[in-house]
């Protein structure tokens, strides 16, 4: 089963920072796929502007190497690689200063109704700044649509502060803060199960849920993000964003309509029903060296650093729906394999008429973001052969290379999607304003709490589960962790 196209109307896409990594690994690749599968018009226009001084001909030939490098199968389709990369300009422009904004404005189709994207592959400092510069040179037209990167803010302050800043140039229905976990397949396979399925709905609430965990691991240390990662951490480089948006799909209600207010809408209510967390529901943690690879420390060239890189914590929702029942969050750097999961663990049968041997069993949905993009769903069987009624736990599974085979590399990449949705002006699987200002409300009063009490990480072996002080806050409440190993 290959994605099924949906074609666009003509735009006009500017990639702020179109030289910069995202912009070769992700934006730029993914926008080439999209062009093979004749999503993207003929007419459309796709335009890197950067403070590298660069033509036209210098930039299609960057381009052309990140997509051999980063588009997969379709790279090895040279015609249609050099058909795409016809589509390329490129213009030199100072986001501070006057420079390349009048060349860019003789690049731009003068046409009110063509779709304007403004792509801020930069730094949140320029947010502002490039908002500002679209509105006083003309470019920002009602049809106009700008996509901003995270982080949206440091905290609530500053979070307001760009809200309020980006309003002065755009409205709330032209600014796309993009989360990428949002895009994926299986992300939004969560809906179409939860909401189309009878089967799982009537059964999505306290009265059969046990428990849910959430996972993101990942195997990799900070590296060259070492200074931007001290002064963030896991709380807020991965929990506030998009461990927060995950917890909202699985915990909202459901929506009217599949529309983009009306989703939200209900992601802000699971937001504000967030109970405070208590400091003993908190487990930080900080990977040391194993012998192959540097500490946290030494990446973040800080020898007295006291930021996470591993957070765990167990939070309650109050509402009917949850009430009672516990989310348990997780994720870290350095640690024994890359994953990400969701975890929902239903209760045990109220009774067992199979008896003490038959040992505990609970149905469990793994949603997998990565890798291997699927869903496996535990029932409770039994064991063939002869000698009694002996239970085991086997998987329905759903993973997305297994079923699709050779066509699995065409399920459509996070990136194109959510790009794809910008131009179209689906703002569905983008985050609003008031929901990122909810979540740093929420996880301002934890950071504030562990500040003030002058809190340390908990040391944890690289390529180990995390520290030990995680696997107690969970098995204190008769549960485990799943296994991360990748």
């Amino acid at each position: 089963m290959v994605s099924r196209v949906i074609p666009v109307s003509p735009f006009d896409l500017v990639i702020f920072g179109g030289t910069g990594d995202l912009a070769q690994r992700k934006i730029l690749p993914g926008l080439f796929r999209r062009f093979v599968a004749g999503q993207i018009p003929t007419e459309s226009r796709i335009i890197g502007a950067a403070r590298a001084d660069m033509d036209d001909a210098g930039y299609r030939d960057l381009i052309r190497a990140a997509i051999e490098e980063h588009a997969g199968k379709h790279s090895a389709d040279k015609d249609a690689v050099e058909d795409f990369l016809r589509h390329l300009s490129y213009v030199p422009v100072d986001a501070m200063g006057e420079g390349g904004w009048k060349e860019l404005q003789e690049l731009l189709v003068d046409d009110e109704e063509r779709v304007r994207a403004f792509y801020f592959s930069v730094g949140p400092n320029l947010f502002g700044p490039l908002a500002e510069q679209l509105r006083s040179h003309g470019l920002a037209q009602r049809e106009s649509r700008i996509v901003v990167e995270k982080p949206f803010g440091h905290d609530l302050e500053t979070a307001r502060a760009l809200n309020e800043e980006l309003a002065q140039h755009f409205y709330e229905d032209q600014i796309y803060r993009i989360d990428h976990y949002l895009g994926k397949e299986t992300v939004q396979n969560l809906m179409a199960v939860r909401f189309g399925n009878m089967l799982f709905e009537p059964l999505w609430n306290a009265q059969y849920i046990d428990h849910i965990q959430i996972t993101v691991a990942e195997t990799v240390g900070v590296g060259g993000r070492g200074s931007y990662y001290d002064n963030s951490g896991a709380m807020r480089d991965m929990v506030q964003n998009h461990l927060m948006q995950l917890l909202c799909l699985i915990a909202m209600e459901p929506p009217a309509r599949f529309e983009a207010d009306a989703v939200r809408d209900e992601k802000l209510k699971v937001i504000r029903a967030l109970d405070p967390v208590d400091p003993d529901q908190i487990v930080r943690g900080q990977y040391t060296s194993d012998g192959t690879c540097a500490s946290y420390r030494e990446d973040a060239e800080n020898p007295a650093s006291k930021t996470e890189s591993y957070i765990a914590l167990k939070c309650f929702i109050s509402n009917w729906r949850w009430a009672n029942t516990p989310f348990y969050l997780r994720t870290g750097k350095r640690l024994s394999g890359r994953a990400s999961e969701i975890a929902i663990v239903f209760k045990e049968t109220p009774h067992s008429i199979f008896g003490i041997d038959s040992g505990r069993h609970r149905n469990v949905l793994s949603i997998r973001l990565q890798p291997n993009e699927g869903m496996t769903l535990g029932v409770t069987i039994k064991e063939p052969g002869p000698g009694g009624m002996r239970l085991v736990d086997v998987p329905l599974d759903m993973t997305f290379a297994d079923a699709l085979g050779e066509q699995a590399e065409d399920v459509t990449d996070a990136y194109e999607r959510l790009i794809m949705d910008v131009i179209r002006g689906n703002q569905t699987l983008f985050m609003r304003g008031d929901e990122v200002e909810a979540a740093w409300a929420w996880t301002d009063p934890l950071i504030e709490g562990w500040e003030r009490r002058g809190d340390n990480p908990k040391p944890y072996d690289a390529g180990s589960a995390g520290p030990d002080d995680a696997a107690f806050l969970i098995n204190r409440d008769g549960r485990r962790w799943r296994s991360i190993k990748g």
